[in-house]
């Protein structure tokens, strides 16, 4: 019988860049939740539910008529203290100079300064009080602290609404562009390091690529924000944050994706064809390699990582091996074979 015919691929060192692909889950870049800082019944709600929202347009109306009455009441204080502030300034000046002229004792004009002195700090006390009561007047309008999509409204009209409540009105996201939030176990962390230590350099992270929860492509690439310096004690786990930009609105915050980052460039890899690698039962990988005079040897190897349709391999083969790829049923080691490189013509 004539040698078995193999198809083998001989092994080069190259460049690799590593990547990995992560779950990420989307979040709005800005959250703002709307509460009410004074309390009332509701008496319009002023937006669209699922519309777009500008910074300062006014989303709720409460009934503001004790804030009306209340401030009324502090203005008239106010102009009160500013009255009994003009007739001091008055008396203390006539006071000064009289006291000049020895026609009133030092006593005396001591009692018209401390005069003009209390009544500026009432003025003071009544302008600060006015300013309250307009303040609380201005919050019985309840307004959007960010422009952005707002979400659905908690409240109805007629609803009685109190300062500082835990409940939020409504939501107000921005979402022109989005977070992705990654997360990275420890141990693909620390693998890193040492398929870098080896021979390599660090990636800049440049661009990170999205998927969508159907496999789809997301259009537009990511920048990757940073990366968190605590891992999770709980998942052994750390927090990458990629920025995303969302024109359209396709991503929305809650939603699944996949990330594909370039963590660091690998100069001298060494890559095997996944047809050629094979598994026991216990996950151990195996190699059919044409060694000298054509005979067939088998290499147990060890993998680092999938590098698309090649193992990145760690130890067990060389740069000039022969992987047989296609033939393997038909062959045993110590077998002498005919091989011919895969893609030769």
């Amino acid at each position: 019988m004539p040698p078995q015919a193999v198809t083998v691929v001989t092994l080069k060192v190259g460049s690799v860049d590593l990547q990995r692909e992560l779950p990420g889950l989307v979040s709005a870049r800005n959250v703002a939740e709307v509460r009410p800082q004074v309390g009332g019944i509701v008496k319009r709600v002023l937006f669209t539910e699922g519309g777009r929202v500008a910074a300062g347009q006014q989303l709720y109306e409460l009934d503001d008529a004790v804030y009306r009455v209340a401030k009324r009441s502090a203005d008239a204080v106010r102009m009160s203290a500013e009255t009994t502030l003009e007739a001091a300034r008055r008396s203390a000046d006539r006071g000064t100079e009289l006291v000049k002229a020895h026609m009133i004792s030092v006593q005396d004009n001591d009692n018209l300064q401390s005069a003009l002195h209390r009544a500026e700090a009432d003025l003071a006390s009544a302008q600060a009080a006015a300013d309250t009561a307009r303040i609380n007047l201005d919050y019985a309008h309840i307004s959007a602290p960010i422009s952005g999509r707002i979400g659905k409204s908690a409240v109805t009209q007629g609803a009685l609404v109190v300062a500082n409540q835990p409940e939020a009105l409504a939501t107000v996201q921005q979402l022109e562009t989005v977070y992705v939030d990654l997360t990275q176990s420890s141990g693909e962390w620390l693998q890193l390091q040492q398929e870098l230590a080896a021979g390599g350099k660090r990636g800049g992270h440049s661009e990170v690529r999205i998927a969508l929860e159907d496999g789809s492509a997301y259009p537009l690439p990511g920048q990757l924000q940073f990366s968190d310096v605590t891992v999770e004690p709980g998942t052994g786990s750390f927090l990458l944050r990629v920025l995303v930009p969302n024109p359209n609105g396709l991503l929305l915050p809650g939603m699944y994706v996949h990330a594909t980052i370039s963590e660091g460039v690998l100069n001298s890899a060494l890559l095997a064809p996944q047809r050629g690698i094979t598994r026991d039962p216990k996950g151990n990988a195996t190699a059919m390699v044409v060694g000298k005079d054509n005979k067939v040897e088998l290499r147990n190897i060890t993998t680092a990582r999938a590098v698309g349709d090649q193992w990145l391999v760690a130890s067990g083969l060389a740069p000039g091996d022969r992987v047989i790829v296609e033939g393997l049923q038909k062959i045993q080691p110590g077998m002498v074979v005919q091989p011919a490189e895969a893609g030769a013509k």
